[in-house]
């Protein structure tokens, strides 16, 4: 089911909210708008939420007694259809809640990857959804006997993966070994990809951050991708690439990512590790921040967890702080202690735009060496080359050859004779 369908349905699910918050955590209520945010973009309308305060959820229910026993009246009372969980259930939690409230349950992660299964467009982002959502479910077979046959419709019930569920163990296991294989030549096929940008010499930079930060609208508005950008949770999957030309005409690729989101499902980072790891193979990170969000703090702090879980803690850091034009006469400190440039803009409206375009061109200028020599006429082609890949200062034509001042890769010395 597309966006599209979704706004089509003349049945909206009515979705009741149940979280359970631990101590050591932030306010929930932030956290809980969040969820509340997934649902609606799910296409669910949230007609109540409820929190309880515990030292640890409750292992085989999730929420106490006392608990469930208010939430089944307020459960009633709404006439809610679904109860959607902050956290992700255990199959015991999920089957004994639903037994409790007499209505149908789902969690954090199988919201997620409903969400997915609605937003992937290429083969590889289905393929990739398909996996997370059979090996999510897998679990959850045992016990679900002619259960299964009500999964047919709904949230938490999308997707390529709907039908395997109505399937014995052996055949969605077997059907997640196809997956995983197919994947694998999908992934052996990027990593072609990616050496052939090795090859060109061309710097990468990957586009990270929280979900709904702009990333999309960032690299519409640098390199005209025309690629869907929506105020919407996880509106795009797919990892696009884009050429920017910079001012001084150095070349940088682009590479727009997943977007980020607390308690990221396990099974999603798994399905999607290959194409996270795009980060990881990027010369630096662009992070991108929406600065109008009262827990932009909490949000940046995710994403580095995140790309700690992929390993990639060693890259050199652009944070951009986006979308300040919702900020217009308000003052915010602002702070990344892991980046090594920041700046403010609006993608949406240009600001700042100049400025970002400057720092990207410092941090390309950090990687590189400074080179004044003299070269022979038959190497006349290495000035193309540093037009294209580095910054040329000066080229003067003099008797015993070609004097060039310039700023180059460092991999490219050796065209200079320079090591």
């Amino acid at each position: 089911m597309n966006r599209n369908e979704y706004s089509e349905q003349k049945h909206m699910e009515r979705a009741f909210l149940i979280a359970v918050h631990l101590p050591e955590e932030p306010d929930p209520e932030p956290l809980l708008r969040e969820l509340e945010e997934l649902a609606r973009t799910a296409g669910a309308e949230v007609v109540g939420t409820l929190i309880q305060e515990r030292e640890r959820p409750e292992p085989g229910t999730y929420l106490g007694s006392g608990k469930i026993e208010e939430l089944r009246d307020l459960v009633a009372e709404r006439n809610a259809e679904l109860v959607i969980a902050d956290d992700e259930l255990s199959p015991a939690q999920q089957k004994n809640l639903e037994q409790a409230l007499s209505v149908k349950v789902i969690d954090r992660t199988g919201l997620i990857l409903d969400i997915f299964a609605a937003h992937a467009r290429t083969g590889e982002g289905k393929l990739q959804v398909e996996l997370a959502q059979l090996r999510y479910n897998l679990s959850r077979l045992a016990g679900k006997g002619t259960e299964l046959s009500r999964l047919g419709g709904g949230i938490g019930t999308r997707g390529p993966g709907e039908k395997k569920l109505e399937q014995d163990r052996r055949v969605v296991r077997n059907r997640i070994a196809q997956l995983s294989r197919e994947l694998e030549e999908v992934v052996a096929h990027r990593e072609l990809n990616r050496k052939e940008r090795t090859k060109k010499k061309i710097p990468v930079a990957a586009i990270v951050g929280y979900t709904n930060a702009g990333k999309s609208t960032l690299l519409n508005t640098l390199t005209d991708a025309g690629i869907l950008a929506e105020d919407k949770l996880f509106a795009t999957l797919d990892t696009t690439t884009r050429e920017l030309l910079l001012p001084d005409k150095q070349q940088l690729l682009l590479t727009d990512t997943v977007g980020f989101i607390r308690k990221l499902p396990t099974e999603l980072i798994k399905a999607f590790r290959s194409t996270l790891e795009e980060a990881g193979y990027a010369d630096f990170l662009i992070h991108v921040v929406d600065a109008s969000d009262p827990e932009w703090e909490t949000y940046q702090r995710t994403v580095y967890q995140v790309l700690d879980l992929l390993e990639i803690r060693d890259k050199p850091v652009l944070t951009v702080y986006n979308k300040m034009d919702r900020l217009a006469g308000m003052e915010v400190h602002f702070r990344d202690d892991r980046a090594s440039h920041t700046v403010r803009i609006s993608a949406k409206t240009g600001e700042g735009i100049p400025r970002l375009l400057e720092k990207l061109d410092a941090l390309l200028m950090e990687g590189m060496a400074e080179v004044d020599t003299v070269l022979p006429f038959d190497k006349a082609g290495v000035v193309a080359a540093v037009r294209k890949k580095g910054k040329l200062v000066s080229e003067e034509y003099l008797p015993e050859g070609i004097r060039v001042k310039a700023f180059v890769p460092r991999e490219m010395l050796y065209l200079f004779d320079v090591r």
